[in-house]
């Protein structure tokens, strides 16, 4: 039987015996109270549900399933984290500035990263896949962050290559990346390794049931034995991960934290999901303290992704919602992060998404937030933490640029006080 069939039929029972006065003090959980018999009845399984399918249903009906799906998981745990991929069937590529890419899987990314001249000498960023390239939502998502680091560590400052992403070149398809400003800009340089996660994520079962603790310790072994063999110091890497990889980056960087009593330096979830199958005896998920940093950006609270604070800083673009504008789909939602993200890497965008620590967008609006303002986004300030709001637009580009107006506390006191100095 599917194990969500299961948690299904174990829902019932629950309900059931709750009802006779044996389980009183579970009263809360019982799914009669948010779901009928019918309804648990017409939730698919995890084996009938598909990205394509997930992408097809609007952002209300998609962020219902997931919500239902979500629920009936944790109900006594009977969905177990038991999928683990290879290391050998783990696609990797190393992404040269010209835009070429050297292929290669997780078992052997170090040695390939070595034969590569000059590896690990300047920042090393590491993007870990969160969904499978099955869609052009997720196919394009994923270029323009590609093509955004390409564009910040060509140190020509010339427009590089296209990166060959799953087979198609991407053409330019909207304003976010028609600014000239990054021409201005000064040179960087840096590594940039793409663990496509997402590729071995290729049905909804398979995400649904991924262990992110074996997964993490996996990929943790790669990024270890990359350092040592190429010398990459730990201060130098940036973790970038999507979706339920951003829990995978989680476990990666305490697995690596464990193995050699350092830390990563910054882990950068893009709309973390919910967790569906978890050990009920351990600690699951993305947290401050993987990494010397950790930022989020939330895109789908209510859909794919999860409303808890998982960082030192978490980021939630219109505040908490099913969806952000502009986005038809819980999909389309989830990738907006990874979007936003790459908008901020080009350079000259990086203040584009500027934020206030506020509860609401609500509070947002009516100028109550509170504490310094922040930058969501590549140069975010490894000095704040507590929940940001900002707003964004519905199309690229989607940052309003605009500075946030004064705020309580932090700003107005700081201008009165900048004011009476000059007086």
């Amino acid at each position: 039987m599917n194990p969500l069939r299961i948690v299904c039929v174990a829902a019932l029972l629950l309900a059931a015996g709750s009802a006779n006065g044996n389980l009183s003090g579970l009263n809360k959980l019982r799914p009669s109270q948010w779901l009928s018999s019918s309804q648990l009845e017409q939730t698919p399984s995890i084996d009938e549900i598909s990205l394509q399918k997930l992408e097809s249903m609007s952002v209300e009906k998609g962020a219902e399933l997931m919500q239902k799906l979500y629920h009936l998981s944790q109900i006594n745990n009977d969905l177990k984290p038991s999928f683990v991929p290879s290391s050998s069937n783990v696609p990797c590529y190393i992404v040269k500035p010209n835009g070429k890419k050297v292929s290669t899987s997780l078992d052997k990314l170090a040695s390939a990263c070595k034969q590569q001249p000059n590896f690990g000498e300047e920042e090393v960023t590491i993007l870990i896949t969160g969904l499978p390239a099955t869609t052009e939502t997720v196919r394009k998502a994923n270029r323009k962050l590609i093509d955004a680091y390409l564009q910040r560590y060509s140190t020509k400052r010339q427009q590089p290559s296209k990166f060959d992403y799953s087979g198609e070149k991407m053409a330019r398809t909207s304003s976010e990346e028609d600014s000239n400003e990054w021409q201005n800009q000064q040179a960087s340089s840096g590594n940039l390794v793409i663990i496509d996660l997402g590729n071995e994520l290729n049905s909804f079962k398979r995400f649904s049931l991924l262990d992110v603790d074996e997964t993490g310790a996996m990929i943790a072994s790669a990024i270890v034995e990359m350092t040592e063999k190429c010398d990459v110091a730990d201060e130098t890497i940036h973790v970038v991960a999507q979706g339920i990889a951003a829990h995978v980056a989680g476990a990666a960087g305490n697995e690596f934290t464990r193995k050699t009593g350092r830390q990563l330096r910054r882990i950068t979830a893009l709309d973390p999901s919910k967790i569906l199958a978890k050990n009920p005896h351990s600690l699951t998920g993305l947290s401050r303290g993987d990494a010397e940093f950790v930022d989020a950006i939330h895109t789908n609270v209510y859909g794919m992704g999860t409303i808890q604070r998982v960082g030192d800083i978490d980021f939630y673009p219109n505040g908490p919602s099913a969806a952000v504008p502009g986005a038809q789909s819980i999909v389309e939602a989830s990738m907006r992060a990874t979007r936003y993200f790459a908008e901020s890497v080009r350079p000259g965008n990086e203040r584009n998404f500027p934020a206030v620590a506020a509860n609401s967008l609500k509070e947002y609006k009516n100028n109550d937030g509170f504490g310094k303002r922040a930058y969501m986004g590549i140069n975010v300030d490894y000095d704040l933490e507590g929940d940001y709001i900002l707003e964004v637009n519905s199309k690229g580009p989607f940052g309003k640029r605009a500075p946030v107006q004064k705020q309580n506390s932090y700003h107005g006191v700081h201008n009165s006080l900048r004011k009476k100095d000059n007086n």
